[in-house]
């Protein structure tokens, strides 16, 4: 009879230790360790801030903004004469808008800060509703809201301006860039790809808009269909200038 007590006293025992052994907590284990933390995407609607592609300042010692508005037309950028005569460059495979190419050839030879205009509402990338879009908000003189801002403008001494020609005018995007800022002791420069309008005295536009401003008299005005081939005439006139 001790002997069967026995053999259960030492079987229940060994039962109670199996079951505690089983019951710790593997430390590597998902439900032991502390949550992980959740990944949290950037923002797309992040304000651009100006881009230096090195240094903003001259051989001069000026600080250079190159601030540009540019909207590249949705073409078939896939041969040359799809693109030829349209708002585009391709550069090594990159498509740019004129305006950006000229920037980008423009801060590659003088360097600065390279700021693009950007617009709070998207315009249309096909041609005809693009033009359209342009001119009623012409007649309208709208101020369409700026979705990138400068923050610290003051640090430029020379500011090189690009837009493009649009019936005859500044996009209206420049005209709420202008009335933001105080550029007053700065110079602007302003360049400008056209389809054979030139200017269309939008540098006095500039002047009006930035009266204490000096709006250079040397600007650089490029025909669209002559952007593309343009890069050592935009650097010889970038370095006359600097």
């Amino acid at each position: 009879m001790k002997r069967i007590l026995t053999f259960f006293l030492i079987l229940a025992i060994t039962s109670g230790l199996s079951a505690c052994a089983g019951s710790t907590a593997d430390p590597s284990s998902g439900s032991s360790s502390a949550p992980s933390e959740p990944d949290v995407p950037m923002s797309d609607n992040t304000p651009s801030s100006p881009e230096s592609g090195g240094s903003s300042l001259s051989e001069g010692g000026r600080n250079i903004l190159i601030a540009y508005f540019t909207m590249p037309e949705d073409v078939d950028a896939s041969g040359v004469d799809a693109v030829a005569g349209a708002s585009i460059v391709v550069r090594d495979g990159e498509v740019m808008g004129n305006v950006e190419y000229i920037a980008s050839v423009i801060n590659e030879t003088v360097g600065g800060d390279l700021f693009r205009i950007e617009t709070v509402q998207q315009y249309p990338l096909d041609h005809d509703p693009l033009v359209d879009q342009a001119a009623a908000e012409q007649d309208s003189d709208a101020r369409p809201e700026l979705a990138s801002h400068i923050e610290d403008p003051g640090r430029y001494d020379i500011i090189f301006l690009g837009y493009p020609n649009w019936w005859g005018d500044m996009p209206q995007a420049l005209y709420t860039f202008l009335e933001e800022y105080d550029f007053s002791g700065k110079t602007i420069i302003p360049f400008c790809p056209h389809g054979g309008s030139g200017f269309s005295r939008t540098e006095r536009t500039i002047a009006e808009l930035q009266p204490d401003a000096e709006v250079s008299e040397d600007g650089l005005t490029v025909s669209r269909n002559d952007v593309a081939d343009s890069a050592e005439e935009i650097a010889r006139w970038a370095e006359a200038l600097v």
